[in-house]
């Protein structure tokens, strides 16, 4: 019995070292290496397109990529951004708004606040009123842009500031008395809004008033960006074109993003630093996926997060970064080995949706093969040598 045990162990190690020979020139599943050992095409199959090969071109990671990566990303043409710029201008009286008019010396027009239809209009709302609720007492515009004065008749004030609506006001009650002084201002904002969505801690419909509605006003108006919340990542909806705003980058280059003014129906939406992750795997000491902050994450800090590599069983002379996109798919490699790797990985920043990998050492899958084949063998063995009865 002993005799056929080390026989069928004698074999099996033989099985196991011819695999481990072979598995030397190869590393990571699907990682190709030349002659000379280093990766230089990676080549696997897509389920999605058919079973179709996938070449992934393979670049190392140096300090001349690192600063070329650097370059490219600094030159990286930003989305025109300029229809979305402006100057603040004098609010506008449009429809829907609700207009507060005083003549002074006379309460009696001062109270006569109806609608453009006669009828008389309730109070108790703001600003931000929806449209269920009942308007503040004053005088509604229409949709045609008129409100109803009386003397005054019809008058049209879209389109006008409040002191443009003011003096055609009292041109119109000239007529009828002597050197008519009134306040028109606007009592409640409801004809222009916008919609703040996403990771912002009061998320809902922002009104337009006499304050310019820019981007960050609409921000702090909406409580802010939560911790969560992504700030290159700020969704600017206005009618058909999409606009992505990154905050932090317009800072840094000196753009004020306060002089991006928003108009009525435009939509924000602030993404959460969950959609744009980078996910560490292989043999690292705690695989995980990781947000980034604010669109920025170094390999250095991926690593970092995840434990760094494995001491146990991590190649550090194997740290890989695969990265696709429109082009196709790109592998950095890393010798975290090399004089100054630390350095390079701090520069070397990553794209959302990067996955690390960092392979484990060929000792590391020698004993995992062992573990694996071993067992089987010796159970093998011993269901020859003791048959069922």
């Amino acid at each position: 019995m002993a005799r056929n045990i080390n026989t069928l162990l004698k074999f099996g190690s033989i099985a196991v070292l011819s695999m481990w020979i072979a598995g030397c020139a190869s590393g990571p599943s699907g990682t190709n290496f030349n002659s000379a050992g280093s990766l230089s095409q990676v080549s696997g199959t897509d389920a999605d397109s058919g079973g179709e090969l996938i070449n992934a071109a393979l670049k190392s990671i140096t300090p001349q990529l690192v600063k070329a990566e650097q370059e490219r990303r600094e030159k990286q043409i930003s989305q025109d951004i300029t229809r979305l710029l402006g100057k603040p201008a004098p609010y506008a009286i449009d429809s829907g708004d609700v207009l507060s008019i005083v003549v002074w010396d006379h309460p009696e027009l001062s109270s006569a606040a109806t609608t453009a239809g006669g009828g008389p209009v309730g109070a108790g709302a703001d600003a931000a009123t929806s449209a269920s609720a009942a308007p503040p007492a004053g005088f509604i515009v229409d949709h045609d842009g008129v409100i109803q004065f009386p003397f005054a008749g019809e008058l049209k004030v879209a389109g006008l500031t409040q002191d443009q609506a003011s003096t055609l006001l009292v041109t119109r009650l000239s007529k009828y008395l002597r050197q008519p002084k009134i306040t028109l201002r606007v009592q409640s904002f409801r004809s222009k809004r916008v919609y703040v969505d996403g990771a912002v801690r009061t998320p809902g419909l922002q009104a337009i008033n006499d304050i310019p509605m820019t981007l960050v006003e609409a921000l702090n108006r909406a409580g802010g960006v939560l911790p969560t919340g992504d700030q290159s990542q700020v969704l600017v909806q206005r009618r058909d074109a999409l606009y992505q705003i990154n905050l932090p980058e317009l800072v840094q280059r000196g753009f004020n993003p306060n002089s991006i003014l928003l108009t009525d129906g435009d939509v924000i939406r602030v993404k959460s630093r969950e959609e744009s992750k980078v996910f560490v795997s292989g043999e690292v000491v705690s695989p995980r996926a990781l947000p980034m902050y604010n669109g920025r994450l170094t390999l250095n800090e991926a690593l970092g997060e995840a434990g760094g590599v494995n001491p146990l069983s991590g190649d550090g002379s194997q740290i890989y970064v695969i990265r696709k996109d429109a082009n196709g798919q790109t592998v950095y490699q890393l010798d975290g080995r090399a004089p100054g790797a630390l350095a390079m990985a701090e520069g070397f920043e990553l794209s959302p949706k990067d996955v690390i990998y960092v392979a484990a050492t060929p000792l590391a899958n020698w004993n995992r093969t062992i573990s694996l084949i071993l067992p089987s063998a010796l159970s093998s063995a011993l269901g020859v040598m003791n048959p069922a009865r």
